[in-house]
């Protein structure tokens, strides 16, 4: 028992570690706009028979900030994503309507050439997001920076007390929130 009790301990600094950082990551890396995906970090630790898990969740765009997203014409901004536009399996418009939501917030219009004047928010959107699906999303690693330092840190004791192999005990899945 005494055992669980510091498996549950470690894994609760890890997972807190994991949280407070990719949140000041997201911070810093100015992509906290609407606070939407650094409100949706979250971990759950849970006992299933004699297996401890731990599962991190977010917002489903979150894999793709963290990861980044190769472009329809160029793979330069994210060359080991495993997310690509183009593929189809994505929802249709998903990106120009969140594109023109952030627009929207940042005040972001440009300028016609000829006449000088503020394009709408919706033609500011178009030209950015059809930008961003040429040319993809760069990674930000806003997540898996602080996973992979935070998992060096953890005690040998604790890797070696279970083991089974600490990486199948930790199992970090990226749900919807």
């Amino acid at each position: 028992m005494l055992a669980d009790e510091y498996l549950r301990d470690e894994l609760n600094k890890f997972a807190k570690y994991v949280i407070q950082q990719s949140r000041s990551n997201l911070t810093r890396g100015k992509k906290n706009t609407s606070k939407g995906l650094y409100n949706s970090l979250d971990y759950d630790i849970s006992k299933n028979g004699g297996t401890t898990s731990l599962g991190f969740e977010m917002a489903d765009y979150g894999k793709f900030q963290d990861r980044g997203v190769k472009g329809k014409a160029s793979s330069a901004k994210a060359p080991n994503s495993p997310y690509r536009f183009g593929t189809g399996s994505g929802k249709k418009g998903g990106l120009r309507k969140g594109i023109k939501e952030w627009v929207q917030r940042r005040g972001i219009q440009f300028r016609d050439k000829k006449s000088g004047r503020f394009l709408s928010y919706d033609s500011t959107a178009f030209l950015i997001s059809r930008s961003i699906y040429q040319k993809g999303i760069k990674s930000s690693m806003f997540f898996t920076k602080p996973f992979e330092r935070a998992f060096k840190r953890l005690p040998d004791e604790l890797v070696q007390a279970y083991s089974i192999g600490i990486e199948k005990q930790i199992q970090v899945n990226i749900n919807k929130k």
